[in-house]
């Protein structure tokens, strides 16, 4: 019982392995294009590891839970789950950056011409992830809330970029698809992840309406979105996250 925390974590960072497999695991196929053949890649598969960031997020938050309810936290729990989420939340939504870049790419017109020095910047984001996460870990300021955005806040909304451009809800499928949006969107999100800015925490640790107030808004926000927003409920739910945590600065114990 001792180690089903850590199990539950291990499921977490299978998920991110089996995620970065679907990224990469892509059909590809043949294209005529002015006399040359290319070979292009079929994007479809990134979508299963979309689903997996989720499945692997739903492990993360039952690994701490089973581990509080078990009295059973340790040291090693800690830095097995950092080491798990700088893979999922890190290194899944950087290369799901990269992808949608590349894609980006393909439509204009020197689409073939594109260098790897185009595409290096979003592998910044499991930089910046693994850089949080490592500093979470020595902050002891960050027991109660957050001091910048933490990394499967970033890996969900990443994963849900796929999905938006499958089901293109309000045409936000085209503003993913122009790579200066895509640069601006791998900008922000390393600068939150290190960010001195207080950030809600979503554990709840005190019964009281007035402690969790913030909380339940956000949930609340999440139940009537989704019907009108589909996929897009979740950068909406995000960006209401990062305004929240700014305009309603929550408590972080003194350094």
């Amino acid at each position: 019982m001792r180690q089903l925390p850590n199990i539950i974590t291990l499921c977490n960072l299978f998920c991110g392995a089996l995620a970065i497999i679907c990224v990469l695991h892509a059909p590809e196929y043949h294209v005529d294009l002015n006399g040359n053949d290319y070979t292009v890649t079929n994007p479809e598969p990134i979508y299963w590891a979309s689903a997996l960031v989720v499945l692997a997020a739903i492990f993360d938050f039952f690994d701490g839970l089973v581990a509080r309810l078990l009295r059973v936290q340790s040291p090693m729990g800690k830095e097995l789950d950092s080491l798990a989420d700088a893979v999922t939340f890190g290194v899944v939504p950087g290369m799901m950056l990269y992808r949608l870049l590349r894609s980006a790419y393909y439509q204009l017109p020197d689409a073939f011409e594109v260098s790897m020095v185009n595409l290096a910047p979003a592998l910044l984001v499991p930089c910046f992830a693994a850089y949080r996460l490592a500093k979470f870990n020595l902050d002891t300021r960050q027991t109660e809330n957050f001091i910048g955005v933490p990394t499967p806040a970033v890996g969900l909304l990443v994963a849900s970029f796929p999905m938006i451009v499958l089901y293109n809800p309000y045409n936000l499928a085209h503003w993913l698809q122009n790579i200066w949006v895509l640069y601006a969107i791998i900008a922000v999100l390393c600068y939150l992840m290190v960010a001195e800015i207080p950030m809600l925490s979503l554990k709840v640790k005190e019964k009281s309406l007035k402690a969790n107030w913030t909380r339940l808004l956000l949930v609340v926000l999440v139940l009537v979105s989704v019907p009108f927003l589909n996929f897009a409920t979740v950068p909406f739910i995000f960006i209401c996250y990062v305004i929240l945590s700014l305009a309603i600065p929550p408590k972080v114990t003194p350094a």
